[in-house]
């Protein structure tokens, strides 16, 4: 007899085929059912076998000790992946997503175009990695994006482009359409999302394993797994909603918020007295926002509890929130017990104004309401996210994960259109731009179309106002991806490279093929790049892209089960025509 998890070769004559269904299994004729080989039959989820033998072809090790739930380091992850039903799953739901977004575009009349993966190093806007060659000097650099690549194509007469592009370990779903513009590249996608979550609701369903919740097929659940409870259809329908830039840093305080979180960020500072402002910061005039969390209904009392939650999540802040040079966040919970309901640092001339304003969230204040401000800078939004913003997201998330809000298994799709074309540079940045001196530089890339005529009248004015005519689609706070209609005008897109980013002669003339593709007459044309590890993940319920990926790399770039990369020898450096430089 072979020990557990051995490999063994089963023979035996087919008794019972079992068929999917929702209610105990009804035995089926066997008579003309076929499978393609390693398969069960279609419909058939269980196969009853009158046994002949067991012959076993390898025998499992001794010294691996297999228990439920086990975690094997990075160096085993053929192990993990062997062991732990969530992620062989998503494994195996990964293919089947890449091919229903291919059958789609495909139906579209999409071209499937294979763009080359060495490039040459050009100023996008993010740093790259370099592949040297025999030449001495001269070096490969790995493709951000296939963007340059595909605005070529709609310059050579592909209406419609699409490639699963990888990037190092990652891979985005790219698309490309001439004679079009942002409206039917969003419509595209919307379109394309569709097909996937109606073939995701009829093939798969929601299980929980072990406290651990994941999408799996239909076909494959055990007896021992659970379909999750849920009421409807977790996925949203298109047209998906639309929310401007600015809105979402005003309302949610992150350029990618998640719809699921049941409370909004709103201002202030009119409302509270100078004596609390200064308690929480030393900026002059500052903004002042803030948000009411509430946590589900409770029989018992909920006033220790939330007190509780309240004080692990302040001590515990990450640093950029504890630290933050605009002053640290102040929570405060409603407690009938206590002077003034608890909110006694508000003072009652405060007290008074947030709850006879006309902010419904602070009206009705209950025992157990939180109430959360944060002052920072009274300047215009830029970058991702406000501090308030990333500690509204860590509020809900810690809530979900302490019971105190339920967790919310649907998907809430959503466009968020009209972003700054430019963004200042931070002093502290260390991405180095388009590499021009104008102080800042492009938000996405420099082959941006401005929105409207009058944002292209503001890049001669005050290029900072621009807006860029580009669109995120966001699900449960989650980037899935990004696209923008292109400058299609050779001219125009010179300008902005010279004049607006003040890029050098040299800088420009790295994107000399570009502008000579857009110079033979190319269309207007847009496009959009999905990120589809993060789209896997997410579908998938999974925080992590590792978890749909078979062999990750770390933080840190590195491949722990193959212990890559390796030191190069000297005589490999040779031949690159490279040398190591010791550190001063």
């Amino acid at each position: 007899m072979a020990p557990p998890y051995s490999p063994v070769s089963v023979t035996g004559t087919i008794a019972k085929l079992y068929h999917n269904s929702r209610s105990l299994p009804e035995e089926a004729a066997t008579s003309g059912s076929s499978s393609a080989p390693g398969t069960f039959p279609d419909n058939v989820s269980r196969i009853d076998i009158d046994l002949s033998s067991i012959q076993p072809l390898n025998v499992f090790p001794k010294d691996i000790i297999v228990s439920k739930g086990v975690q094997f380091p990075p160096s085993a992850r053929h192990l993990q992946i062997r062991f732990s039903d969530p992620l062989r799953t998503r494994l195996l739901v990964r293919p089947r997503i890449a091919f229903q977004l291919r059958k789609s575009l495909n139906d579209l009349a999409f071209t499937e175009v294979e763009t080359p993966i060495l490039f040459k190093s050009t100023p996008e806007g993010a740093r790259e990695f370099l592949v040297p060659t025999r030449r001495p000097g001269y070096a490969y650099a790995l493709p951000q994006s296939p963007q340059q690549y595909k605005q070529m194509l709609m310059a050579s007469g592909i209406r419609g482009y699409y490639q699963f592009a990888r990037f190092t370990d990652f891979v985005q779903l790219d698309l490309e359409m001439g004679f079009a513009t942002g409206e039917d590249v969003m419509r595209t996608v919307e379109t394309i999302i569709s097909d996937l979550t109606a073939l995701l609701e009829a093939d798969f369903t929601v299980v929980e394993q072990g406290g651990e919740v994941y999408l799996a097929p239909r076909q494959s659940l055990k007896a021992t797994e659970q379909d999750y409870p849920a009421a409807g259809s977790p996925y949203a329908t298109p047209p998906f909603p639309r929310m401007s830039y600015e809105d979402a840093m005003t309302r949610f305080g992150i350029d990618k918020p998640d719809l699921r979180i049941p409370f909004e960020i709103n201002r202030l500072d009119g409302l509270l007295p100078q004596s609390f402002v200064s308690m929480i910061t030393d900026l002059d005039h500052p903004v002042v926002e803030g948000f009411r969390f509430r946590p589900s209904e409770a029989e018992d009392d909920i006033r220790p509890v939330v007190a509780k939650f309240v004080d692990d999540l302040m001590k515990n802040l990450p640093p950029a929130l504890a630290n933050n040079p605009d002053g640290a966040p102040v929570a405060l919970v409603v407690d009938s017990s206590k002077p003034l309901r608890g909110l006694a640092p508000l003072g009652f001339e405060g007290t008074t104004a947030l709850e006879s304003s006309n902010l419904s969230q602070f009206q009705d204040l209950e025992d157990g309401d939180v109430l959360v401000f944060q002052a920072r800078q009274n300047k215009p939004f830029q970058g991702g996210s406000t501090a308030l913003g990333t500690l509204r997201t860590l509020f809900y998330q810690t809530a979900v994960s302490k019971s105190l809000l339920p967790r919310d298994l649907t998907f809430r799709f959503l466009w968020v259109t009209d972003f700054p074309m430019f963004t200042p540079h931070d002093n502290d940045s260390t991405d180095p731009g388009q590499g021009g001196s104008a102080g800042f530089s492009a938000t996405h890339h420099p082959f941006t179309a401005p929105l409207t005529d009058a944002d292209v009248e503001l890049l001669a004015t005050d290029p900072l106002k621009a807006r860029a005519d580009h669109y995120d689609l966001v699900v449960n706070g989650v980037e899935l991806g990004g696209g923008s209609r292109r400058i299609h005008v050779a001219r125009m897109q010179e300008y902005v490279m010279r004049e607006i980013l003040k890029m050098s002669d040299a800088g420009v003339a790295q994107f000399a093929h570009l502008l000579e593709a857009l110079r033979a007459g190319c269309p207007p044309h847009a496009g959009f790049a999905l990120g589809f590890d993060r789209l896997v993940a997410v579908l998938t319920y999974t925080d992590s892209v590792r978890d749909v990926i078979a062999f990750p790399k770390s933080m840190k770039g590195e491949d722990l089960t193959v212990k890559s990369p390796g030191r190069v020898e000297e005589g490999q450096l040779e031949v690159y025509h490279l040398a190591l430089r010791e550190k001063k």
